[in-house]
């Protein structure tokens, strides 16, 4: 259904901080007040909500530091019961502060702490129907959801929508399914009319916001952005026409990542107002690197018992936690045979793992969906990989964000958090805090990654400030032997294993392609995929991104650029004292590597060729310290 947009103007003032926004009684709020602030600080975002008199619509806008984020937008929601989009009056108004400390299995920083304040708006209409807005306020984001009573009905959609400057720069990505379409720059008003995925980043005057989702599950439905050519709107439109609802309802989170670039990117917002970890003992999940051959020819690169034991052995030989056995693994001539009541003594599978673990590597296997979405295919499937041994998964073709798939996801996720197993979701729906509340999910595909032939250098400076702020990202970095496939240097390449970060580092070349470049293969060999913390050194969506990531007391630089060779440089915001960097960029005749030590705060220069990058390791230095490596 398509829902009426009803816009209000509502007055943009500097107003109070949130420990002082009530500022009449209550009665004569509830009487007179139409307008209502949200802020967790000073020179934090600001959320002010707006009730129109006459229309009984409301509007939600967001500053910083007075200058505008999200213009004066609308919100509200239709049922099949109410229209809970205009004709509300105010009831009452509920605040409290959200503090909470939690510690992540794996993202741009394990150690996390929340600070928000969160005010839950009561309406009603005049027959009686109810809407709480509940809108929260961080330091880096402001995001409101709808929670209705039981006995609402099915919601039939949002008048949910985004208003931003005409004028304000607009990196956005046309929406699919499976969420691997590629970047592009327009601004607000001139992208074409199309639907856009909701990971949207614009550049305010109150400085950039990223749109995001949190708190996804199956009892709503996915979100994508509706655009009309020439206007700054952005609409909420879900996947489903109609949302099932049963019993009390609160919708995902609607979230605005807000602050100045470096904010934005180390932000985790959504995972901070996701549900708490469903997961009691999460000891035996463990990020780490993984050595994927799937881009080396599919199939062709040896779905065999021999061909992966080749792989594990090269997996062990560098100290690789990890190697993943992709598509074909277990097909029996053209599909696999499940009713063969030997179908699983028929797979090599279990000699591999076994074969695997004497060597310290684990084993990750590919599973298409379909094989996974009765009861009885999970109760065949999961103990079985489980008493195997098998690490994890790589479950695929999911390609959907509607009510019926969401509940399939809350069905698997609990199951394989039980049988131990980690996972790694393609052709899926993008991380919308799901890496909080089930650490077990190490990574998600949804993006237009090593696999795509369509990349462009721009689209790989984009994604560190679009898709990889809102969780980790499956985008597979590493493929040296796909030359002509890729828009980027082999140095680039480098660097992108850790401007991209992802619970489960598939790196995606050959063992041929890592001998062939020694420097790239030691510098692999050294990087983690769990982060102590992250910083932005240098970037501009589209054009460049540098990314600084903490693993102890070393720091791994990723640089990805677009556009012609420079010299770039890069402020080195590691921290005081000196620092021995080792650069890897590319040479005349292939990589090369610089060492020099620096102070911190100094600039580190580097020779970057057209559509290139580079790869750093930094340690603090002290007379005889002569690397970094271990």
């Amino acid at each position: 259904m398509a829902v009426p947009i009803r816009t209000a103007v509502a007055s943009l003032c500097a107003g109070l901080v949130a420990t002082l926004l009530t500022t009449v009684p209550a009665g004569a709020e509830q009487q007179h007040q139409r307008e209502w602030a949200v802020s967790a600080a000073a020179h934090a975002p600001r959320a002010r909500i707006s009730l129109d008199d006459t229309t009984g619509t409301l509007n939600l806008a967001v500053t910083r530091d007075g200058r505008t984020v999200i213009e004066p937008s609308p919100v509200g929601i239709v049922t099949d019961q109410a229209d809970l989009s205009q004709g509300l009056r105010f009831v009452h108004r509920k605040d409290r502060t959200v503090d909470e400390r939690y510690r992540a299995k794996s993202g741009k920083r394990l150690d996390r702490t929340v600070h928000m304040r969160e005010t839950r708006l009561s309406f009603a209409t005049a027959a009686g129907a109810r809407l709480d807005l509940v809108v929260r306020a961080s330091a880096d984001g402001v995001a409101y959801r709808y929670v209705l009573p039981a006995g609402s009905g099915d919601v039939l959609g949002e008048a949910s929508a985004f208003n931003l400057p005409a004028d304000a720069s607009a990196w956005l990505s046309t929406y699919r399914v499976d969420n691997e379409g590629q970047f592009a720059q327009y601004t607000a008003a001139t992208a074409p009319t199309a639907a856009y995925s909701d990971q949207a980043l614009f550049a305010t005057p109150g400085g950039y916001t990223l749109l995001a989702e949190s708190d996804l599950t199956g009892a709503y439905s996915g979100a994508r952005l509706d655009h009309t050519q020439g206007s700054g709107s952005y609409r909420i439109q879900l996947a489903d026409e109609r949302v099932h609802t049963d019993g009390r309802l609160a919708t995902p989170w609607r979230a605005m990542v807000t602050g100045d670039l470096a904010t934005v990117t180390r932000s985790t917002f959504t995972d901070d107002l996701a549900p708490a970890s469903k997961v009691a003992d999460s000891s035996w999940i463990r990020p780490g690197t993984v050595l994927w051959t799937w881009l080396a020819g599919g199939r062709a690169a040896g779905q065999s018992l021999a061909a992966q034991k080749a792989y594990v052995d090269y997996a062990a030989e560098r100290g690789w936690p990890y190697e993943a056995v992709d598509s074909g693994w277990y097909f029996k001539k053209d599909e696999w045979d499940v009713t063969d009541p030997d179908w699983q003594t028929n797979s090599w599978m279990p000699e591999l793992v076994q074969y695997a673990r004497a060597k310290g590597v684990g084993i990750i296997v590919w599973i298409h969906q379909r094989d996974l979405d009765t009861p009885e295919e999970r109760a065949q499937w999961l103990p079985t990989l489980e008493r195997w041994g098998i690490k994890g998964v790589k479950i695929d073709f999911m390609n959907s964000e509607a009510q019926s798939m969401l509940q399939w996801y809350d069905t698997i996720l609990p199951e394989t958090a039980a049988h131990h197993l980690m996972v790694d979701f393609h052709g899926s729906t993008i991380p919308k805090g799901i890496q909080r509340t089930w650490p077990q999910v190490m990574s998600l595909e949804g993006v237009g990654g090593e696999e795509k032939r369509t990349n462009t250098a721009a689209h790989l400076t984009t994604l560190p400030f679009t898709r990889n702020v809102i969780g980790a990202m499956d985008f597979t970095p590493g493929a040296f032997q796909r030359v002509g496939l890729r828009p980027n240097s082999d140095a680039a390449e480098v660097g992108l294993t850790v401007a991209y970060e992802s619970g489960l580092q598939m790196f995606a070349g050959t063992p041929e392609s890592y001998d062939a470049r020694p420097l790239a293969r030691a510098y692999f060999d050294q990087v983690p995929a769990a982060w102590d913390d992250t910083r932005l050194l240098a970037g501009q969506p589209g054009q460049e991104a540098v990314l600084a990531r903490r693993s102890g007391a070393r720091w791994f630089l990723g640089g990805v650029y677009a556009g012609a060779a420079r010299t770039a440089e890069v402020p080195l915001s590691l921290g005081a004292g000196k620092w021995l960097v080792e650069t890897i960029r590319d040479g005349a005749d292939g990589l090369v590597q610089d060492r020099q030590v620096l102070r911190g705060g100094d600039t580190l220069s580097v020779d970057v060729v057209a559509n290139g990058g580079f790869a750093a390791l930094a340690c603090p230095w002290r007379p005889g310290v002569t690397t970094c490596y271990r």
